[in-house]
């Protein structure tokens, strides 16, 4: 079992002779130090005794790393030499080991996200039908996560997938699991959490009560990653049984506005006043553009409420797209007033219906003419794949930030 104490050892003291001889003094002799550190468990840490000089000592152990000793079953005292201090240090916290299972969808987001990390382990599900068309799954090697850390990488990209990922969702915590994580990297309902007259159905809060009936593991209550979820305040939703934690793809969107050569001349559109809420705060050290939708009759138009796009590469970041048409819209306003290049970012292109073929590359040519960069995350992998080859598509994968969500 690896471990490491902060235990500081000091020389016990130095005891004067009573009758010490005329012609010299003899030095004191050192009493011999003994350390015993015995286990105090799993995750638990050590208990320290400092013998010295016949008195026994107990020390507060902090263990939080990996000095190898021996096993908690020996607790047969470790002799020191006699030196000024002995200190050992701890080091940087261990990883827990996460077995992550996929469905069919995210296998290649899987991959990657185990790629960031040794300390992330795939896992298999078979994913069947029977001949009536319901699931037929089976979670291979069952008995061998018990114990163990677990989570799931879901995607609800359509109603026909969330039953048979949900059946596994509500399996795996009833496996004997030291804890389970749900990453779900979409929440598909998030822009339908209002109702605006009698009769509307807030399906946003019907998806939150069924995620949050999920069973309680032996570590408690499921963790739940949610990336840029629509509104925030939709965090109200979930029950006491689900803990959500939500992140956001706008690090990675900051991260690649960097490495690009114009990056002293980026300015942040927001299509509206609710994307504007949404994200400014993250984004607040560039120049800003709000704009605003205005009905005129049957038909809906944007319009510039704030800011000046002359000549700045202005780059307009919503959280998710399904049409398109709010940016295009957007796009054809800032080339109107100037604007030297135009890219966008969303965390979630959902894009039904092929509508990403509406969006078209500049060429060189200009902002009239299309997108610079359309930047996209991994957070819905049937789009990946269409769009992966495509300009002015550019994927910036969440890899890397599910591999950290998992250590949380």
């Amino acid at each position: 079992m690896a471990m490491s104490a902060r235990v500081v050892c000091c020389r016990s003291s130095e005891v004067t002779p009573a009758r010490p001889c005329r012609s010299a003094v003899a030095p004191p002799r050192r009493a011999p130090v003994l350390l015993r550190l015995t286990s105090l468990g799993r995750n638990r840490g050590i208990r320290s005794e400092l013998k010295s000089a016949g008195h026994l000592h107990r020390l507060s152990g902090d263990v939080s790393a990996t000095t190898p000793m021996a096993s908690s079953s020996s607790s047969s005292p470790l002799s020191l030499s006699p030196s000024p201090g002995l200190v050992i240090t701890p080091s940087i916290r261990a990883r827990k080991r996460v077995l992550l299972f996929y469905c069919k969808e995210t296998k290649a987001l899987a991959e990657r996200i185990a790629a960031e990390s040794d300390a992330i382990e795939l896992r298999n599900i078979t994913w069947r039908t029977f001949d009536d068309g319901f699931p037929n799954l089976f979670i291979s090697n069952a008995h061998g996560i018990r114990g163990q850390h677990v989570a799931f990488l879901a995607s609800f990209s359509s109603p026909g997938v969330i039953f048979e990922q949900l059946s596994v969702i509500y399996a795996l915590p009833r496996m004997f699991v030291s804890s389970f994580t749900l990453v779900l990297p979409f929440f598909p309902t998030g822009s339908f959490e209002r109702m605006e007259e009698e009769g509307d159905v807030a399906t946003a809060f019907t998806l939150a009560r069924i995620l949050s009936n999920i069973p309680i593991s032996r570590g408690g209550p499921t963790s739940l990653v949610i990336f840029d979820i629509h509104a925030l305040q939709e965090r109200f939703y979930f029950g006491d049984n689900v803990l959500p934690c939500f992140e956001s793809g706008i690090p990675l969107l900051k991260q690649r506005l960097q490495q690009l050569p114009d990056s002293d001349n980026i300015t942040i559109a927001f299509p509206d006043d609710g994307s504007w809420k949404r994200f400014h705060k993250q984004l607040q050290h560039f120049p800003v553009i709000i704009c605003t939708k205005v009905r005129e009759g049957d038909k809906r138009f944007v319009r510039l409420k704030e800011g000046d796009p002359r000549d700045r590469h202005v780059v307009i970041v919503d959280d998710l797209v399904q049409s398109g048409g709010t940016l295009i819209e957007c796009q054809k306003m800032l080339a109107a007033h100037g604007a030297g290049k135009i890219s966008a970012y969303v965390t979630h292109g959902v894009f039904p219906n092929r509508s990403w073929e509406r969006f078209q590359h500049d060429s060189g040519v200009g902002p009239a003419n299309g997108f610079t960069y359309f930047w996209i995350t991994d957070s819905c992998p049937f789009t990946v794949k269409e769009v992966s080859s495509r300009r002015p598509f550019e994927i910036l994968s969440l890899a890397k930030a599910i591999a950290s969500s998992l250590q949380i």
